[in-house]
């Protein structure tokens, strides 16, 4: 678990994490001790709605924005073409991806994909796409399922996720997506390590400020699987949320685990209406 209860030392060398922003945070700490609160825990409202939702597409320069709109030059294509390729392989059971799904996907349900995450009822859990992959793996093709982020499961997630681009996101958190839902919430706006920031924090209240040399955005999930031009390689939403603990000096979550999984349903539901980009770029 992110180590909210941490530390709070540790003074970190420029952009938004200074001393005024630690001091605020130990102040608030005490206040909300004094009064009986849970002190990492930020304000909830029960009729919150998302700010209106922008993608971090709006964010790019005029060169990366191009690079994202072509093909030829976006470098996610690879694992597009990685896993166009692995659609088509004959698995165990003799069947491939293809075999269901029509050739290139032709009979997927673009609308379906864009609602990813959503309940499983056999698995009596909520699941997103790349879990959605290994089930089929599993129920249709009598294969054991894949570690979550195996390079074949990242390769078929951005394959498909790049079939309904243009899709409009719409993540449903009725039924038992409710509680889900509430639990990302809380995680969004729980402070963690030893910053004591919470995600709420850079992706809402300080959105397009700059943190070193990146711009804060939404932190919008429309463009995942993305290629991160300074990592060299394209990432699933999960290792992006292990990237952010890490800056905060926190204890991430395993990709994979339930706590990411309703970290993934509340943003995509925060940024229901944005279409599909994947693979997006980004700096």
């Amino acid at each position: 678990m992110p180590a909210s209860e941490g530390a709070r030392g540790g003074e970190p060398e420029t952009g938004l994490f200074r001393k005024p922003a630690i001091l605020a945070g130990l102040l608030f700490l005490l206040a909300s001790l004094s009064l009986g609160a849970d002190p990492f825990l930020l304000p909830l409202h029960e009729e919150e709605r998302p700010p209106t939702p922008v993608s971090g597409y709006e964010s790019l320069s005029d060169e990366l924005k191009e690079m994202q709109d072509d093909d030829f030059s976006n470098p996610g294509m690879m694992m597009v073409d990685l896993g166009r390729e692995l659609f088509h392989q004959p698995r165990f059971s003799g069947d491939s991806c293809a075999t269901c799904h029509g050739e290139n996907g032709e009979r997927l349900d673009r609308g379906r994909i864009a609602a990813y995450p959503v309940w499983d009822e056999e698995e009596g859990a909520p699941v997103n796409l790349q879990m959605r992959i290994n089930l089929c793996l599993e129920r249709h093709m009598d294969e054991f399922r894949l570690p979550y982020n195996h390079t074949d499961l990242l390769a078929l997630e951005t394959f498909v996720r790049y079939l309904a681009r243009g899709e409009k996101v719409h993540v449903s958190i009725e039924g038992p997506m409710r509680e889900h839902w509430e639990r990302g919430r809380r995680i969004f706006h729980t402070r963690s390590g030893q910053y004591g920031f919470a995600c709420v924090h850079c992706h809402e209240y300080y959105v397009g400020l700059r943190l070193r040399s990146l711009e804060l955005t939404q932190a919008q999930t429309n463009g995942f699987p993305s290629y991160l031009l300074r990592s060299g390689k394209i990432l699933n939403l999960h290792q992006k949320f292990v990237g952010c603990y890490q800056n905060l000096r926190a204890e991430p979550y395993e990709p994979g685990s339930p706590e990411l999984l309703d970290l993934e349903i509340y943003l995509g539901w925060r940024g229901n209406g944005l279409p599909i980009e994947t693979p997006a770029v980004r700096p």
